[in-house]
């Protein structure tokens, strides 16, 4: 959202950001950020605007959009649902039958009851690329929080299964999270400490030029996840993805890497050593990702999303003309 913020800047468009989140130090944006408003301040911030894109189904942000009257965009970055019954997602599936939607993938598209549209997320380009003066002098890197759901577990084991057979490739870890100890336990009684490494968290070039460090990027998450902007940043550094293949992640992933089945070590397994000895596979998946990552670049996914919101801007003033003309027929 940060990055489309920016770019409806850049075309002439007058941006401002309602959040709820606080910030210690605020930074320099081309558009206005307004934090933690008034229901007042909120309502005159939306009765101003053309068009309100909302990051999500916000049901805290829902009433004053309603007595606003703003058309309202959504982006959806995940499907709402729960393996138990859930009043609130429930409430907000129903949401998406009354406003325009946008969905970062088909597979999230797919559990979205009202009508959208499907734009793919973008990343920091100018950041996560290839590096002239970066060796590529690792094997496998892992980016994310260190929970469950991310099947960092599963990586680990598939680690061990192919040092049974003599083959020992290296693992970096980036990140933290509630289950770092457990994975560390995992990695000792695997007997992988001399293989693994926890770098904790990275960020920004720092981030981008590690990546760029390794020929194979892991993204093994047990979930379905909605998109996977960490698999379009490790093939914009250059390495060969091998992700799940549940949900939208596919779709980041692309021809650009292989895909195996939610928490299946041994396919991941096989995967992981397919590419780590074959220099050819790799460079011909490589040889995908210009044309793979096209759609992706942050201009052409605002100038998709502007479409969308002037589309919806449009409808509601030819909406608000027929009802004009409708009461003076009246």
């Amino acid at each position: 959202m940060e990055i489309l913020a920016e770019e409806f800047a850049v075309a002439g468009h007058q941006v401002k950001v309602i959040t709820q989140v606080a910030a210690e130090v605020e930074r320099g944006h081309d558009y206005e950020v307004v934090r933690s408003p008034t229901l007042k301040s909120y309502l005159k911030l939306l009765r101003w605007s053309d068009v309100c894109l909302c990051a999500n189904v916000s049901l805290r942000g829902l009433l004053p959009v309603i007595i606003a009257r703003t058309p309202l965009v959504i982006s959806h970055q995940n499907t709402y649902d729960s393996p138990t019954f859930n009043i609130t997602l429930k409430f907000k599936k129903t949401v998406t039958r009354f406003s325009s939607n946008i969905c970062c993938s088909r597979a999230v598209q797919s559990q979205i009851p009202g009508r959208s549209v499907v734009i793919p997320n973008t990343y920091c380009a100018d950041m996560f690329k290839e590096y002239s003066d970066v060796m590529r002098d690792l094997d496998i890197v892992f980016v994310g929080r260190l929970v469950c759901d991310k099947g960092v577990s599963d990586l680990i084991d598939a680690l061990a299964e192919l040092g049974q057979i003599g083959f020992r490739p290296r693992l970096s870890i980036v990140g933290d999270g509630p289950e770092r100890s457990a994975i560390i336990t995992r990695v000792g009684e695997r007997g992988l400490d001399q293989q693994v490494t926890f770098t904790g968290i990275k960020r920004g070039s720092e981030l981008a030029k590690f990546v760029a460090r390794h020929r194979v990027m892991a993204v093994p998450s047990r979930w379905a996840e909605p998109f996977g902007i960490v698999a379009l940043e490790g093939i914009a550094c250059g390495c060969v993805i091998v992700g799940t293949d549940l949900g939208g992640l596919a779709e980041a992933i692309g021809p650009c890497g292989i895909t195996v089945p939610n928490a299946d070590p041994s396919a991941m397994a096989g995967a992981l050593r397919s590419l780590l000895e074959d220099d050819n596979q790799r460079a011909d998946y490589r040889s995908r990702a210009s044309l793979h990552l096209a759609p992706h670049s942050r201009v052409n996914v605002a100038r998709r999303y502007l479409n969308v919101l002037e589309s919806a801007a449009s409808l509601a003033v030819r909406a608000t003309g027929n009802n004009r003309r409708n009461c003076e027929e009246l």
